[in-house]
Parts: C-alpha cells; sequence; structure tokens
C-alpha cells in the first residue's frame, strides 16, 4: 500500500504544483474531510481498512435474564472516538493529517497496535487485541479519482 501512495504522491505532484496555494489548500481541506469521512464509517461498522471485521471484545459474565428486565442494546466499540472531536484533521497547503490527538490518541495507539494498557487508572494490565483504527481502504483508493474530478472543475 506504500508503493500505492508513493505512486499517487508522484503523479499529483506536478498537477498540484500548477494550482495557485488557495485552491490547494480547498483541494487538500476536500480531500481530508472525505478521507476523515470514510474512517469514521469504517469505523462505525468496525471494519480494518483490509474490511475485517474487529476482534469483538471480552464480555462479562452473563447474568441471568431475569423476567421483566429490560435487555441492553449491545453498545459499539469507539462510538465517542470517531466523532468529530476526536478524529482530527490537519491541512496545509502541503499536506493532510488525519488522526487522533491529545488523550485520545493513547486510545487509539493501544487498540491500533494491540498494546497493554491499564482498563482504568487502577485497574489490571489488560492486552487488548489489535484494532485497525486508521488506515487506507478501498474507499480511499479513489482519492485519484475525486483528484482528477476536482482538477477538471477547476481547469474549465
Amino acid at each position: 500500500m506504500t508503493h500505492d501512495l508513493t505512486a499517487l504522491e508522484t503523479w499529483a505532484s506536478t498537477l498540484l504544483a500548477q494550482l495557485d496555494p488557495a485552491a490547494r489548500r480547498k483541494f487538500t481541506q476536500q480531500i481530508a474531510q472525505n478521507l476523515r469521512r470514510s474512517q469514521q464509517q469504517r469505523i462505525k461498522a468496525q471494519q480494518t481498512p483490509e474490511g475485517i471485521a474487529y476482534t469483538p471484545r471480552k464480555q462479562r459474565k452473563a447474568f441471568k435474564n431475569k423476567q421483566g428486565r429490560i435487555k441492553k442494546q449491545k453498545a459499539a466499540m469507539f462510538t465517542k472516538l470517531r466523532t468529530n472531536t476526536h478524529l482530527k484533521t490537519k491541512v496545509d497547503a502541503n499536506q493532510i493529517e488525519v488522526g487522533f490527538y491529545g488523550r485520545v490518541a493513547r486510545i487509539a495507539r493501544v487498540h491500533q497496535f494491540g498494546l497493554r494498557d491499564r482498563v482504568n487508572s487502577n485497574g489490571p494490565r489488560v492486552k487488548y487485541e489489535e484494532r485497525k483504527l486508521l488506515g487506507f481502504g478501498s474507499y480511499d483508493a479513489e482519492i485519484q479519482t475525486i483528484f482528477l474530478n476536482y482538477i477538471t472543475k477547476t481547469v474549465k
């Protein structure tokens, strides 16, 4: 996948050099928003960039189902983590960054690489399963098409 990105970078660099800085910044902003949106949708679907489902989290001991109780819905992982508050974009005329910053970056790093961390501040240390939160998937490969569409609109 790295080879594909370097090929895209060399291909796009000549076309981007022809744009003025304001148009280049507007284009990179649009790409960053599309990229963040695709990452959020993939995290919501709980899939890795390759399309494989996340390893389910360990369940607590099941309590006996008592009559009259309302069953709670299964909570999805990373619901708050995928919001715009935590999954941020940093855009420059020359580069795009989509990622987690601040305190949530530690949580994301633990899950991204499958590291050990404490459950609570003074809880036991647990080895988390590797769950790729960020990465390039099939939609992200369509950046080239988006780029061509943008260039053809600005050239006209």
